[in-house]
């Protein structure tokens, strides 16, 4: 049985990107207001070269911004990002920006990086600013490198920033296992929701929507498709006599029997008790029995055994396709009695049974 991910899963996903290209673009137009304000204060105390150049980052994260807005590529987004700001960042080490405080702007840096990145890329990216930071405050009379620091001054920069990136780390790190453990536990709470703890198999609420859907395709293409309605034959009288551990083994052994008959587009459900419902899809009425008839043959040949006793296993089936029911509620009641003939003709066998003049409407071929 075929397991897809789950919708659920998908929007979670969806509304994640959306938070996170969401901030940054609050992000985005912070910086920007910031850019515009410093840039302003620089340039009112004469310092016109800083404030140009403050200005111009305005303009590639405008960019970045326009960007994504026509591509919606978030990975781009938080690549530009990242680009813009460390080269920020850098020149207001390289100037002092005013009065030599532009180094106090990275703390904003590990935060911000470890955020948009994963830890390894995030610790990587800062390593290499360290790096930079260190060929800056030791060489300053490299070009473009126009500020010189104390050495108290390196000393505390480097012991915070160091403390603030492990913390920042650390946070991160407690952040994703906590979001990994909620996502395992979503996943695992919604996996039970929809599957039959006995067997595995789908219960009947999630076959309930998985039949919703078919029979919404085929409203909307014309994909015909079949469901057979199968019962184990005396079910209760195996329960009776040999009890009822030996009725849960037989469930599961015919759950998994019928796994290996049907094929991977096909869906199983424990309907309930001992009936079972298959979905096929873009299976006509011939095929569903064909199908039917060989998983009837197959449970027949089938040793059945618990705690060394053999166990009379076999089943009957009600077998109906979408073009012979107006509506999903004839299908199933077309079904159930077809099921009930096969039962009273004598059990261990398909209904209906197929004549040669019979013929099925057109249908996709099975793939």
């Amino acid at each position: 049985m075929s397991q897809p991910t789950s919708s659920g899963q998908i929007a979670a996903g969806e509304r994640e990107d959306f938070q996170v290209s969401r901030l940054l673009t609050w992000l985005s137009v912070t910086a920007i207001a910031f850019l515009v304000g410093i840039g302003a204060k620089a340039w009112f105390a004469g310092h016109t070269t800083h404030a140009w150049v403050l200005w111009s980052f305005i303009g590639l994260i405008g960019l970045n911004m326009l960007y994504f807005a026509r591509t919606g590529d978030q990975t781009r987004q938080k690549g530009g990002l990242i680009v813009i700001v460390g080269l920020l960042f850098t020149y207001l080490m390289a100037s002092g920006g005013e009065s030599n405080t532009g180094p106090l702007w990275f703390y904003v840096f590990p935060p911000l990086l470890f955020y948009l990145t994963d830890l390894k890329t995030g610790t990587a990216v800062l390593l290499f600013c360290y790096l930079i930071a260190v060929v800056v405050f030791q060489f300053p009379g490299l070009p473009l490198v126009a500020a010189e620091y104390s050495m108290d001054f390196k000393i505390r920069f480097f012991a915070t920033l160091t403390f603030e990136s492990i913390f920042c780390f650390v946070l991160e790190a407690s952040r994703l296992k906590a979001r990994n453990e909620l996502v395992a536990l979503a996943e695992t709470h919604e996996y039970a929701a929809r599957t039959d703890e006995l067997t595995g198999l789908s219960n009947r609420r999630d076959m309930q929507n998985r039949l919703a859907m078919e029979f919404s395709r085929y409203l909307r293409s014309g994909h015909h498709f079949s469901i057979a309605l199968i019962d184990l034959d005396l079910f209760k009288t195996i329960n009776d006599q040999f009890g009822h551990d030996a009725g849960d083994e037989v469930l599961r052994e015919f759950s998994a029997l019928m796994r290996t008959v049907i094929r991977q587009t096909d869906v199983a459900a424990r309907w309930g008790g001992e009936e079972f419902l298959v979905l096929l899809p873009d299976t006509s009425l011939l095929q569903a029995l064909t199908l039917a008839e060989r998983l009837r043959s197959r449970v027949a040949r089938q040793p059945f055994r618990f705690r060394g006793q053999s166990l009379p296993v076999t089943i009957s089936a009600g077998v109906c396709s979408i073009a012979k029911a107006g509506s999903l509620d004839d299908l199933l009641k077309q079904a159930d009695v077809n099921l009930y003939s096969a039962k009273e003709s004598g059990r261990n066998r398909i209904a209906p049974r197929v004549r040669s003049q019979e013929t099925d409407p057109p249908v996709k071929p099975v793939s």
